[in-house]
């Protein structure tokens, strides 16, 4: 039996995060910011990863794989961080979908 048939998948979740100049974050100010996300998923375990985010003007789009929503709000608590809406991602799309 395969190791992929035991694998647990957890959904994947996009966090809006309302930071007022955001696309201004120094170099310096955004590693700050993200040592301080690591430290908080090490103290949460594995239920929860950060993937990635995107820096806009004013906000911070962030993705997330958890085992659920709450955890997602307890990372942002626990993190002094935004969580101004988190939605669950429930399909990809991209170009290959058009052919």
């Amino acid at each position: 039996m395969s190791r992929d048939k035991f694998r647990i998948i957890m959904p994947k979740y996009v966090i809006e995060r309302e930071i007022p100049n955001a696309g201004k974050l120094t170099s310096d100010q955004l590693k700050s910011i993200s040592q301080a996300s690591c430290g908080v998923l090490n103290q949460l375990g594995t239920q929860i990863q950060w993937l990635n985010s995107y820096i806009t003007s004013d906000k911070l789009y962030c993705v997330y794989i958890a085992a659920n929503k709450e955890m997602v709000y307890e990372h942002a608590k626990l993190g002094g961080f935004p969580a101004n809406s988190v939605n669950e991602v429930v399909g990809i799309i991209d170009p290959t979908t058009a052919e």
